[in-house]
C-alpha cells in the first residue's frame, strides 16, 4: 500500500506556492518612516547650525570691522562701512606707535606689570584663603565664608571712593600699589569660592595621611593641595590677566600721570574732544592690544575648562 504525502505549507509563506514572506510591506513602511525621521533629525540639525553661524558672524562683525578699519586711510573709515577694502593703509600701526607722549610699548610694559603683580598676588593669597576655608576649622568660618561671598555680589563702585580716600592719604595715587596691594589681600572672592569649592573635592585621606607624617598644615598645602590645584590656578590666572589688562575704571582713577598709563587708559588718549580723532591710529592699537589677551586665551583655554568642570561650577 502507498501513501501519498502531503507537503504543509511553511509557516511565513503562502500556500500556493509563492515562497514569499508576508512581512515585506511592514518593513518597507518602518524603513520609510526611518528615513522620514533621519531627515527631520538631519533638517533641525542644520537650522540650529545655520542659526549658530549667524549669531556667531553677528558677534565677531564688530571685530573684523575694526580690523579692517585699521588697515583703512583715517578720512575712509566711517564712508565705507562694509568689510572690503580696496587698499591697504598699514600706516596706521606706525603712526599709532608712536602717536602718544611714549611708544605705545611703554604703556603695554606698564600693563605687564601690573597684570603680573595681580596674578601673582591672586594665586598666593586667594590659595591661602581658600585652604583655610575648606580645611581649617576656626570660630566663626560660616559666618566670614558668607560674608566672603557677599563681597561677589558688592559692585566696584560702591568701595572705589573709600579706597581713594585711604590710598590718597598714604601718597600711593599715581603709583602702581593700588592696583596690586588689593590683591595681595584676597579680595577677588570669586577666585576664592573658586579655589575652596575645587580643595573641597581632594580627599581628606592625602591630608590625614601626611599629618600621619608628621606633616603640618603649611606643609599639606604647599606639599599635598597646592600642586593638585594646577587647574584651578592655571583658571585664575587666565581670569586675572583678561580682567587686569582690560581693566579700565581702576586705572583711570588711579593714575592721572601720563607715564604711569596702562593699555586701556593709552587707548583713551586716542580720543581728542577738542581736535580731530586719529580713528585708524585707535584702532590699529586696539588690535595691538588685544593680541595678548587672544594668545593667552588661545594656548589656556584648556586650563581654562578643566578648571571650572573640575570645581562644580558649571
Amino acid at each position: 500500500m502507498t501513501t501519498k504525502l502531503e507537503t504543509l505549507p511553511t509557516p511565513g509563506k503562502k500556500s500556493g506556492g509563492a515562497g514569499k514572506p508576508t512581512n515585506r510591506k511592514p518593513r518597507v513602511r518602518e524603513s520609510r518612516g526611518t528615513l522620514a525621521f533621519s531627515r527631520a533629525q538631519r533638517g533641525k540639525s542644520l537650522m540650529k547650525h545655520g542659526i549658530l553661524i549667524l549669531a556667531g558672524a553677528l558677534m565677531i562683525y564688530p571685530l573684523l570691522w575694526m580690523v579692517v578699519s585699521s588697515l583703512r586711510p583715517n578720512e575712509l573709515i566711517f564712508r565705507e562701512p562694509g568689510l572690503w577694502l580696496n587698499s591697504l593703509e598699514m600706516s596706521n600701526y606706525t603712526s599709532g606707535w608712536s602717536a602718544l607722549t611714549h611708544p605705545f610699548g611703554h604703556y603695554m610694559l606698564n600693563s605687564a606689570i601690573v597684570v603680573i603683580g595681580s596674578i601673582l598676588g591672586n594665586l598666593v593669597s586667594c590659595s591661602m584663603a581658600a585652604y583655610a576655608f575648606a580645611r581649617l576649622q576656626f570660630t566663626g568660618k560660616k559666618l566670614f565664608f558668607g560674608i566672603m561671598l557677599l563681597t561677589i555680589m558688592l559692585p566696584f563702585h560702591v568701595v572705589i571712593v573709600p579706597q581713594y580716600i585711604l590710598f590718597s592719604q598714604i601718597g600711593w595715587v599715581n603709583t602702581f600699589w593700588p592696583l596690586l596691594v588689593p590683591k595681595l589681600l584676597a579680595t577677588d572672592a570669586f577666585f576664592v569660592f573658586l579655589m575652596v569649592q575645587f580643595i573641597r573635592g581632594i580627599p581628606r585621606e592625602l591630608d590625614e595621611a601626611a599629618r600621619i607624617d608628621g606633616a603640618g598644615h603649611p606643609r599639606i598645602f604647599l606639599r599635598v593641595i597646592l600642586p593638585l590645584m594646577v587647574p584651578a590656578l592655571a583658571t585664575t590666572t587666565i581670569f586675572t590677566f583678561i580682567w587686569t589688562w582690560n581693566d579700565f575704571f581702576g586705572a583711570l582713577i588711579y593714575l592721572t600721570d601720563p607715564d604711569m598709563f596702562t593699555v586701556p587708559v593709552a587707548l583713551r588718549a586716542f580720543v581728542d574732544s577738542q581736535s580731530a580723532t586719529s580713528w585708524g591710529s585707535l584702532f590699529a592699537m586696539s588690535i595691538v592690544s588685544l593680541l595678548p589677551v587672544f594668545l593667552v586665551f588661545l594656548f589656556g583655554q584648556r586650563f581654562l575648562i578643566k578648571g571650572i568642570a573640575t570645581t562644580g561650577i558649571k
